[in-house]
């Protein structure tokens, strides 16, 4: 949060004028207006309300404005006003079990909240040298992801999955049964028939009880939509700085790609890979950097990634997988088996957990994935039934306790679970799959 004089000092003139000189697409040219990038203005309308938009960029004399809804009404000569050159966001405790759209106010059919507090909408990340390491675990409420994939508070973990695996029922889970002091969810381009399931079906009482949810949906101009992503990290941001552990889950990274994408081509920037510009590049890891420790408390961020024809070395997927601590693939193959969360162990990494797990559930944690990669790697020879039992033990200990595994690996969206009890639990498992391979038969004596 910045105190008065800093905010001060961001205040410049906003007595600037200019007029709309053409429009293009989705954006408006307006003539001698100087104002920076950023900044929030507004077009007058003859016959409707005025129209807000936002500073994206200039084209040789010409400022170059991005609408915050359509631009319906809008004609050359239309006068344009500055607002706001800083974006500013009201934050506070009476935010905690609201629906809030991208600009913070509230779109539940409740009274809006008194907030006593504002924060940037867009602030720097914390200096790296001031980042408290991440050594104490967060339970998600997910067993498959607190026994074999501990999240620590503060982490940032990715969920990569192609569209319809269950990433909304994932993050509806984590929600109503984490360990964080509070909840932030931004869903960023969804449908708008999901938002009202999410939070109903997903979410339930219990679980809005304790967050915030921020909404843009697939209609909204894709201005919106990236600032939705910012919105959403910005109240997390409050949360923290208050000292509590926040829980912020994203839905989706990807359609906050492609939104910037849309706002970066409209600017002119020129197209890379797949058709995205420089700036979704540059703005992602400014995005998730601002999640983790501080002095104070923690961000712990699972942002969703919509792997387009689950191709694993799509660019977005690519990269995000490098910015953050970990990730999770959820398989479309065990999705269709009937097994959820369908949670792929051997295709996710949670890069922080040796760090703050107990050495015996780390070792039990390895020993199941062993376990797992031998059945793996084996399947096609025992589904034809060509493997010889006792050709290798570790393969055999697989065959013998892989239902027991994939067992506990289920897990009911109305069966709450926490880190500890998961962690106990994968342990004791390993050491029956430990006791059976010491077994002459196991061995193939």
């Amino acid at each position: 949060m910045l105190d008065l004089e800093e905010q001060l000092e961001r205040i410049m003139p906003t007595a600037l004028v200019g007029s709309v000189v053409r429009t293009t697409g989705t954006i408006a040219a307006v003539a001698d207006f100087p104002a920076p990038v950023g900044a929030l203005v507004e077009i007058e309308r003859q016959t409707e309300a005025p129209l807000r938009a936002e500073v994206i960029g200039f084209r040789d004399r010409e400022t170059l404005l991005y609408p915050l809804s359509a631009m319906t009404g809008v004609r050359r000569g239309n006068r344009v006003r500055l607002r706001r050159t800083s974006r500013w966001l009201r934050v506070g405790e009476g935010l905690l079990g609201r629906v809030v759209d991208c600009e913070g106010r509230c779109i539940d059919g409740r009274r809006q909240p008194a907030l006593e507090r504002r924060t940037p909408l867009d602030r720097d990340p914390p200096q790296a040298t001031h980042r408290p390491r991440i050594q104490t675990p967060l339970g998600t409420g997910v067993r498959a992801l607190d026994a074999l994939l501990t999240c620590g508070k503060g982490q940032r973990m990715g969920i990569f999955a192609g569209s319809g695996v269950g990433k909304s029922v994932t993050l509806g889970m984590m929600a109503r049964y984490t360990a964080a002091d509070v909840n932030v969810i931004g869903l960023i381009g969804e449908r708008g028939r999901e938002v009202n399931e999410f939070l109903e079906r997903d979410l339930g009482e219990s679980g809005l009880a304790r967050s915030v949810v921020v909404v843009a949906t697939s209609d909204e101009p894709a201005l919106r939509r990236v600032q939705a992503a910012l919105t959403a990290t910005a109240i997390a941001e409050y949360f923290r700085d208050s000292g509590r552990d926040v829980l912020l889950m994203m839905d989706s990274l990807t359609r906050f790609a492609m939104a910037q994408r849309e706002i970066g081509l409209a600017a002119g920037e020129p197209p890379t890979t797949r058709g995205y510009p420089p700036s979704v590049f540059a703005l992602l890891p400014r995005l998730v950097e601002r999640a983790g420790r501080s002095p104070a408390g923690s961000i712990t961020g699972f942002y969703s990634v919509l792997v387009e024809g689950d191709d694993p070395q799509e660019p977005i997927c690519d990269t995000v997988r490098g910015l953050l601590d970990g990730h999770t693939w959820l398989s479309r193959k065990m999705a269709a088996r009937g097994h959820y969360p369908a949670l792929d162990i051997l295709e996710s990494i949670s890069r922080v957990m040796n760090d703050i797990v107990e050495r015996p559930h780390f070792e039990a944690a390895l020993g199941i994935r062993e376990l797992l990669a031998a059945y793996r790697d084996h399947e096609d020879l025992i589904s034809i039934g060509a493997y010889r039992k006792g050709a290798n033990r570790t393969v055999d200990t697989a065959i013998d306790f892989l239902d027991e595994i994939n067992k506990f690996l289920r897990q009911r969206v109305d069966e709450p679970v926490t880190q500890p009890a998961a962690a106990a639990e994968l342990t004791q498992l390993f050491r029956k799959t430990q006791a059976k391979a010491a077994t002459p038969t196991a061995a193939g004596k």
